[in-house]
């Protein structure tokens, strides 16, 4: 058997699994670390192997350079996850790392590695352009209006400690640029199956365009829509977790 890191540079693990269990990676939002889908892995132990992504620039890796582009991303996170690449990975993505986990989809599949299942959430499908006009971002009142409205009612207010935002505002100005500015071509599409998950009241992505990823995948797709905003998520443990186990093959998730 491969012998696998218990971490690497990009991918953190925060609870063990059986060594013959599926694994799922998870791929972090913007502004988001590896940390986000903390409770996700506990719920998933010990019947999946829970591994998150770690984007440079937050948490343990704040003194690293940003990556300001989703195809760089994943150039990096395909290669890290080569001590894995014997295993069908789950890969789970939200908002941001929904691209982020479709484009090193891609990668994997391209250089032979077999993929169980792409479970896309919250994200218009790769090859749509957004639908509204995107404010500049120059200002830091205009990143904390998008962060309120994605945030929604969840959750306490965003801090505006001038020390915390000062930490965390390139961060998150950074990812909504890798994001923004992401498009696939109109052909490109996987051989595993995708499940897209949306929010019904997401104001950032509407159901329909989250379905979407279904030209994006010569195999299986289905989609699922649960009642909440832009982090439906959140409140859905249970059920999130049941679809990540349904697609890692789990029997009785």
């Amino acid at each position: 058997m491969t012998e696998r890191p218990q971490r690497t540079a990009w991918i953190r693990r925060f609870h063990t699994a059986a060594a013959d269990a599926p694994h799922v990676v998870f791929f972090p939002h913007g502004g988001a670390g590896a940390t986000y889908f903390h409770p996700l892995s506990r719920a998933l132990a010990p019947a999946v192997q829970a591994l998150a992504v770690q984007y440079p620039g937050r948490q343990d890796r704040i003194a690293e350079p940003l990556v300001p582009d989703v195809g760089a991303l994943a150039d990096h996170i395909a290669r890290e996850l080569e001590p894995w690449a014997d295993l069908p990975l789950v890969l789970f993505g939200h908002s941001l790392g929904s691209a982020v986990a479709f484009e090193t989809a891609v990668r994997l599949e391209r250089g032979g590695a077999r993929v169980g299942a792409l479970l896309a959430s919250a994200r218009r499908a790769p090859s749509l352009t957004t639908r509204r006009e995107l404010p500049a971002l120059e200002s830091d009142r205009e990143v904390l209006d998008i962060l309120e409205l994605l945030r929604g009612d969840t959750g306490a207010p965003i801090p505006e400690d001038p020390a915390f935002l000062e930490l965390v505002l390139p961060t998150v100005r950074n990812d909504f640029h890798a994001s923004n500015h992401y498009r696939a071509p109109d052909g490109l599409r996987l051989a595993c199956p995708v499940i897209a998950l949306a929010g019904e009241s997401d104001p950032a992505v509407e159901v329909a365009e989250v379905e979407r990823w279904s030209l994006h995948t010569t195999g299986p797709f289905r989609l699922r829509s649960f009642p909440g905003g832009h982090f439906y998520l959140d409140d859905r443990l249970e059920e999130i977790r049941a679809e990540i186990a349904s697609a890692a093959g789990v029997v009785g998730a």
